[in-house]
């Protein structure tokens, strides 16, 4: 109850950058508790926990979303609303990333890859199916088929949020949050990656190579990361608009076909988001990593 009752969607619209916090908080607390009580099982406890603590405060804001839709008198007013919601969403989502990141950079490697054991080998499992594609994605041809490939993976991990939030109420942010873990996992082995490089070429005598390494590690997946969980955000609200929608509201009642197209524009938009996210993680991202 101590952890549901440190913040609410009014006070996170209000103070959107503090959700950062409280997701380091959510996270940092989650990991300490899963090692402490679920060694073994840490790299999946972790993630029910901090999901166990998020989840009054995301049904909390469908709740509000979906009353929103009904108060704002058109789709503008009611979009402008939902943008406040993504906005602390994925300042909490951050949250998350970097602290699980810090664990998986900062714990011995032993204990990292037990606590990352799970996200660990589906990384693995990503990369052996990209990378024939990804290592040729400059040509034009085996980047557009990269393209294809990353934007349909991109599509279904929408859709499980859409379908998450409307069986499951706030079960999106399972989804999100385990991905919140899995891009950890990545950001923490390209950082050992990096530091063994400027260890063998340069020798670590600035306490600045470490801060330098760990922020090309974040930049390396949230340069299309970032579009990518905002669209996955907005899928997460739809689904979770509909699913109060229909609780409160007859099927054919005026007030559930405004939230109905309310949610069609909302997943509308993630597609064209991911769309956005699919052409900078083919086309741009590798320029510079």
């Amino acid at each position: 109850m101590v952890l549901e009752s440190i913040t609410n969607p009014i006070f996170a619209k209000k103070h959107p950058f503090r959700l950062f916090l409280v997701g380091m908080l959510f996270a940092t607390i989650s990991v300490i508790f899963s090692l402490w009580i679920f060694k073994s099982q840490t790299s999946l406890v972790m993630v029910f926990l901090t999901v166990t603590a998020t989840v009054p405060l995301m049904y909390a804001t469908m709740q509000e979303e979906e009353e929103e839709d009904l108060i704002q008198k058109n789709e503008i007013g009611i979009l402008k609303e939902h943008s406040k919601t993504i906005l602390f969403l994925s300042f909490l989502f951050l949250g998350f990333v970097v602290a699980f990141s810090l664990f998986a950079i900062f714990l011995p490697s032993d204990l990292a890859e037990t606590v990352f054991s799970a996200q660990l080998d589906t990384i693995k499992a990503i990369n052996a199916n990209v990378a024939k594609l990804t290592g040729q994605a400059f040509d034009l041809s085996y980047g557009m088929e990269a393209f294809v490939m990353i934007f349909l993976n991109n599509v279904k991990v929408l859709l499980f949020c859409l379908f998450f939030a409307f069986f499951f109420g706030a079960g999106a942010i399972f989804i999100l949050t385990w991905n919140a873990s899995v891009i950890s996992a990545a950001i923490g082995t390209y950082f050992r990656n990096g530091i063994e490089y400027y260890a063998m070429s340069h020798g670590l005598t600035k306490v600045a190579i470490y801060f330098g390494v760990f922020s090309l590690s974040l930049l390396r997946y949230m340069i299309h990361g970032s579009f990518e969980i905002v669209a996955y955000f907005i899928g997460g609200l739809a689904g979770g608009i509909i699913s109060v929608g229909m609780i409160n509201h007859t099927l054919q009642s005026n007030k559930f076909k405004v939230i109905l197209f309310d949610a069609f524009t909302l997943m509308t938009l993630a597609i064209v988001i991911l769309v956005f996210a699919g052409l900078i993680e083919v086309f741009v991202t590798p320029l510079f990593f």
